[in-house]
């Protein structure tokens, strides 16, 4: 072996040799149990980050120790790569999005490969390519055929100059991010995945997913959002509307319908339009709505404003006129754009009507206890259900929830003016874009057949890939050679879809077509589905444990009843891994805003205990403030390039103490200080098997008369293997795996390993160390276990197995405390009985130090573990 630890050389050769084996070229094989495991596909927009590094890491240690333990493993890669952002730098760049995209795929590859992932490349699958889309295009196809995927009008963010839809996060202080102009919410024609008529099965399911983390199933089961509660009819007060109508709103809370006051309905609610026909004060507001966000985050947390229409509409209980407002709290499209305000009980309404000086009806008290509601101050109790009794409600006065809830609706139904419902706060999925980077819908309109789907022949529908976007609306609308076709139905003139799919259509079953990437009879091989699905391991960030997670679920159930996969949920077990955080650092600006500095080109002054007392330039040596740790990030200039640490540590470095820093599911705070450790770790690990490879080549210990040191370095050992097999595949934390390992090494430093057998079980150990940390520092492992083991590979190793013999200890070693202090251990027989050893302790020279000629009260001895004396 040579002297020094060179992970570059190390490292290209392992990669190159991986490379040209197809070391990790995947088949389907019954003869072995198969695994699974995948990471979230990257967007491909230009460069790895560290959280892509962490990632990633932590799927691929899972699938080498996977592999060693006799699993056929599957670890696929692939690229989200449609999507806005191409767009952006296509207009930026002056240059098609379709040539920005492929360039950052054969750069980021490359950054993967240079991390030594044991990935299938054969499988590589890229969303923009017309072999990958072809197929999404036909399942839409035949799910509009049956009715889950429809067309109908929809509320979206629109820019009136560049003739758009925005995405929520484009829409700034109310501006489209590009034109600047004000946003507009408006109705366009939308194709929608009736995503609903799966929601009962989507919430159910999520009792199945006994390896999914309860805060993600949690996430998903409140965004499903099942309630129980009615409709409630509100008739038009003719006088004020001058037609009759009804006005339909759904409450959870109908128990509490006797202390409404108002309603409110959104801007676009036709009472809204014809109470502002002749009011400008009353067009002006709902303009001003209409400019507002569509997105519900934005809406609870923006002020809630309101303007009263001067219409009524009548309680259907009492009988009394509650006026109609507009708020722009209330959505069109969720519901029927329309709320009952109980503002007694309810938060938003309370608020609402304290600024309008709207009435507060109390109908709910404590059951028990003195009654402190006050109409000025909202307390948490107005808005429970247990503990209290109705008051101010006439017939229904002093019943708890369930009964007040029951008997009002029951008077609803006999009324015809309220029903019991189950509803969901999960609506439909909108997946229209007015986008041109993205997958083209395939629909056809015609006007003599409307809107015809495209024949599975004449699919896919290619999208042009030599456009350059202006931003200013589709390219694909304004391009005939696109949009003009020939109905297939009636064969006249009829024009393409020019919308292209939402992108989280192409992420949804990418996990899918990794199974079988190279089929071109249909979406997926069923045979090869059926034997890799579900995916065994996946891991990603948090971020996605709702709309991604959510739509694969769904996908894989409208995969299921289209009869290309059998399982009913996709992803076996999901690790949601924390992000990786820095140290920020910064000077203020003139103009008010922030120059954020690098952390290496930062020095730091620290107090005794570690603590940042200050900081200042490392080139001009001026002071910068200290901005606190937070998630790795360009726009923080906090962020470590990986392959500049590559170059400079290896890749081996960077995957050690993404391991070891923290567990995965953690954030993980950069640090020089833990890089520097684990690189000396490396160089010390390969400093122990050169030297012991120098002293010749022998073979692993098989049997033979043990020394005290050797037992217990063969104790450590297989204890190690114990823990670390444990630890990976059961706990999935590694860096407690990796602490393991390194305290066998240190005990391997003690023992006694001379002579033949002292070689023997050296040679034991650091076999067992180079196939343990195998699947986190695979190139280092590479090199040595062909030092170590000549002419064999390490790939083909299985993992070690426990020699339970070498746990049984023939003596034991118990710590000795005095009256609790730690004063001592003795050494004794591992079956030694109770009065051995406490004779033992006290027998103890520190221990009679200790007791002061003073008689042992009491002796306990925990077995196994410590003996304390009490004096």
């Amino acid at each position: 072996m040579q002297e020094q630890y060179s992970p570059r050389e190390l490292e290209a050769a392992a990669q190159q040799k991986w490379q040209a084996t197809a070391a990790f070229k995947a088949v389907e094989d019954t003869t072995r149990p198969k695994y699974y495991a995948l990471s979230m596909f990257p967007y491909p927009s230009g460069k790895l980050h560290m959280g892509h590094v962490r990632n990633y890491t932590i799927t691929d240690v899972l699938a080498r120790f996977k592999r060693a333990q006799g699993f056929n493993v599957l670890q696929p890669m692939g690229w989200d790569a449609f999507g806005l952002p191409a767009e952006n730098a296509a207009m930026k760049n002056g240059g098609a999005p379709a040539a920005w995209t492929y360039a950052n795929i054969e750069y980021m590859k490359k950054q993967l490969d240079s991390l030594g992932f044991a990935l299938d490349w054969d499988r590589e699958l890229a969303t923009c390519k017309p072999d990958y889309y072809r197929w999404e295009q036909w399942l839409f196809t035949r799910l509009f055929q049956k009715g889950i995927i429809y067309k109908k009008n929809g509320v979206v963010n629109w820019d009136p100059v560049d003739q758009t839809v925005l995405a929520n996060e484009q829409v700034v202080d109310g501006r489209g991010w590009r034109s600047g102009a004000l946003v507009e919410k408006r109705e366009i024609p939308m194709y929608y995945f009736a995503i609903t008529k799966y929601a009962d099965e989507l919430l159910n399911d999520l009792d199945k997913l006994d390896g999914w983390p309860e805060q993600v199933k949690t996430m998903q089961r409140n965004w499903i959002g099942k309630s129980f509660g009615s409709d409630v009819s509100f008739a038009y007060d003719t006088d004020s509307i001058g037609h009759d109508g009804v006005m339909k709103v759904y409450t959870t809370r109908p128990d509490t319908l006797m202390g409404a006051t108002y309603v409110a309905v959104a801007a676009e609610h036709p009472l809204a339009t014809q109470a502002a026909a002749s009011n400008p004060a009353l067009q002006a507001f709902i303009a001003e709505c209409k400019a507002g966000s569509v997105a519900e985050a934005d809406v609870a947390k923006m002020e809630k404003k309101g303007v009263d229409t001067g219409l009524f509409v009548i309680h259907p209980l009492t009988g009394a006129k509650l006026p109609v407002w507009i708020a722009n709290y209330v959505l069109w499209g969720y519901g029927e754009g329309a709320v009952m305000a109980v503002p007694a009980h309810d938060e938003r309404d309370f608020e609402f009507a304290n600024k309008y000086r709207l009435p507060i009806t109390q109908v709910y008290a404590p059951a028990a206890g003195d009654d402190n509601f006050d109409a000025s101050q909202w307390q948490d109790w107005y808005g429970a259900k247990e503990g209290l009794k109705t008051v101010n409600s006439g017939k229904y006065d002093g019943l708890d929830f369930a009964a007040a809830f029951d008997a009002i609706v029951a008077d609803l139904e006999a009324k015809s003016a309220g029903a019991k419902k189950t509803q969901y706060r999960l609506r439909d999925w909108g997946i229209s874009r007015q986008r041109y980077w993205g997958c083209p819908i395939p629909i056809i309109h015609c006007p003599c057949c409307g809107d015809v789907p495209v024949p599975a022949e004449q699919l896919p529908v290619v999208l042009p890939e030599n456009v350059i976007p202006d931003g200013a609306g589709s390219p694909l609308a304004k391009m005939p050679e696109f949009y003009e076709t020939t109905c297939p139905t009636c064969g006249g003139a009829a024009k393409r879809e020019t919308d292209t799919m939402d992108t989280f259509v192409e992420s949804s079953w990418y996990y899918a077509r990794y199974a079988s990437p190279q089929c071109d009879t249909a979406m997926l091989d069923k045979h090869a589905a059926n034997y890799w699905l579900q995916v065994d391991q996946y891991v990603g960030g948090i971020e996605h444990a709702i709309l991604h997670l959510l739509y694969a679920r769904f996908f894989h159930k409208l995969m299921r009843d289209e009869g290309l996969v059998d399982s009913d949920e996709p992803f076996k077990s999901l690790l949601t891994q924390g992000m990786v955080i820095c140290e920020t650092f910064y000077r203020d600006l003139p103009n008010g805003s922030k120059d954020w500095i690098a952390p290496q080109d930062v020095v730091l002054e620290r107090d005794a205990k570690g603590k940042i007392i200050g900081a200042t330039h490392r080139v001009d040596g001026l002071p910068v403030v200290v901005g606190g740790v937070e998630k790795m990030s360009k726009s923080k200039n906090n962020g470590v390039d990986p392959q500049e640490f590559i170059e400079n540590y290896g890749a081996d470095t960077a995957r050690l103490f993404m391991m070891f820093a923290a567990p995965p599911e953690q954030s993980l705070e950069w640090s020089d200080a833990g890089v520097e450790g684990a690189f000396r770790f490396l160089k010390r690990l390969w400093k122990l098997s050169r030297e012991h490879v120098a002293a010749g080549i022998t073979t692993a210990y098989a049997g033979g008369e043990l020394n005290a040191s050797q037992k217990e370095l063969r104790f450590k050992l297989h204890s190690t293997i114990q823990k670390v097999a444990d630890d990976y595949g059961r706990r999935l934390q590694f860096n407690t795996a990796i602490a393991a390992v390194m305290e066998l090494l240190n005990t391997l430093d003690k023992a006694d390993t001379s002579g033949d057998l002292g070689r023997a079980v050296a040679q034991e150990v650091l076999e067992a160390v180079t196939v343990l940390l195998s699947p986190i520092v695979p190139h280092i492992t590479e090199a040595i276990w062909s030092e170590l083991r000549p002419g064999t590979e390490l790939l083909a190793q299985a993992w070690p197995q426990v020699d339970e013999s070498a746990l049984v200890k023939s003596e034991i070693e118990l710590m000795v405390q005095v009256c609790g202090k730690l004063r001592g251990s003795v050494t004794v027989a591992a079956d030694a009985g109770k009065d051995v050893i406490e004779a033992a302790a006290l027998a103890h020279d520190n221990v009679i130090k200790f007791m002061e000629g003073k008689p042992a009260k009491k002796i306990i001895v925990v077995p196994g573990r410590l003996v304390n004396i009490v004096v």
